[in-house]
């Protein structure tokens, strides 16, 4: 199907006229997305649709895509399907409408790829901004709040930063809402090239028993996730310290398993990576869904740097599965791709936990460090 006229006029299709020719129901705008419950998977707010760059996402089940992707997904049909129900049936098209088409088609995506771009860059500044007015962690909430995992180290990485009265701020109902302020945790999401391109924000409150602050909206009583990021992240990590000499790079989804595994170190010398989520990890994957193969025309996807010698992926036990094995898979593979030679794994620390729980197993004693960690 690769010279149907009709996929480049379906994929240059804006992603609210996608919309509107789907059965899609409970979805609720939040900023520049539309969430809701997963029309295959269901859910909340698991699931959201990115109008300005026409992308969609199920955190869950893991299904992504473009506007033609998503009406395989929600329709349950195959790419043929999909291309019927949003263009039409093939029919033999006079080609000077056939060229008009598709002029309006490539005139769209240009307007799409460009305001993508605007936001992409004015995210990159405003994190740029949260990290340049944050201050040192040391003796301030973050020490208590990853001590509450039992994650103490004896210096914090030079990555994290602190905000005493940070804004959660959210666009509900097309404007701009500040939900909550208070302590924060500044993460900075380093690039391939090493400079800034996004913030990772933890809002804390080391009175609740998570000791992160519960953000809900006044009027809804709506609850929003005590974290947010800020930038680009795609491709980036949060770099965590450790010792390079070994050529080996253990990489988890968040802070908090990232550093567990750097208080266990159970390895011996390494450096510690946060991935955000799994979604970076993994890049965008081949089909059927869960397949563990990455698209190789995924350039945005994460990679290692070539010095890196042994990858070491860490699956939380917390989520589903079959679709994060898949994810880290999919990681690993792109990974041993790019760097020939490259040894890899994917530990487990069981079902049913992460690897904070195995850390707090190993016992939460007062004063313990990762320098008395064995």
């Amino acid at each position: 199907m690769g010279s149907d006229p009709r996929i480049e006029i379906a994929k240059a299709m804006p992603m609210r006229e996608v919309i509107e020719r789907l059965p899609l129901e409970g979805l609720r705008r939040d900023g520049r997305e539309l969430v809701g419950p997963c029309p295959r998977c269901g859910g909340r707010d698991r699931f959201g649709i990115n109008l300005d760059r026409g992308l969609f996402l199920c955190r869950v089940c893991g299904a992504k895509g473009d506007g033609l992707d998503l009406a395989q997904h929600v329709l349950g049909c195959d790419f043929k399907g999909a291309l019927d129900h949003l263009a039409g049936a093939a029919i033999e098209v006079d080609p000077a409408e056939l060229a008009r088409r598709k002029a309006r088609a490539r005139a769209e995506r240009a307007r799409q790829e460009a305001e993508a771009a605007r936001y992409r860059e004015a995210a990159i500044r405003d994190a740029a901004t949260i990290w340049s007015s944050a201050r040192s962690p040391a003796a301030s909430p973050v020490v208590e709040y990853l001590a509450a995992r039992a994650i103490r180290l004896r210096e914090l990485p030079k990555s994290l930063r602190f905000k005493p009265d940070h804004p959660y701020v959210r666009k509900i109902g097309g404007r701009l809402v500040t939900l909550h302020r208070g302590p924060c945790m500044i993460a900075a999401i380093q690039g391939p090239d090493g400079r800034l391109a996004a913030v990772h924000q933890t809002w804390i409150d080391l009175s609740k028993p998570s000791a992160k602050a519960e953000i809900v909206d006044p009027e809804t009583g709506e609850a929003f996730p005590a974290k947010m990021v800020r930038g680009s992240k795609k491709a980036g990590a949060i770099r965590l310290g450790g010792d390079p000499s070994a050529g080996v790079l253990v990489m988890g989804e968040g802070i908090e398993t990232t550093l567990s595994a750097r208080v266990i170190a159970p390895l011996g010398p390494a450096v510690y990576w946060a991935a955000v989520d799994l979604g970076n990890i993994s890049g965008r994957m081949l089909p059927p869904r869960n397949s563990g193969q990455p698209d190789p025309a995924d350039d945005r996807a994460f990679v290692p740097p070539p010095w890196v010698r042994r990858l070491v992926l860490i699956q939380d036990g917390d989520s589903d599965p079959e679709a994060t094995r898949a994810k880290l898979l999919s990681g690993l593979r792109r990974a041993q791709s790019a760097i020939p030679g490259l040894a890899g794994e994917i530990v487990h620390p069981g079902a049913g936990r992460d690897l904070n729980d195995l850390l707090r197993e190993l016992g939460d004693k007062p004063g313990r460090t990762e320098e008395s960690t064995t």
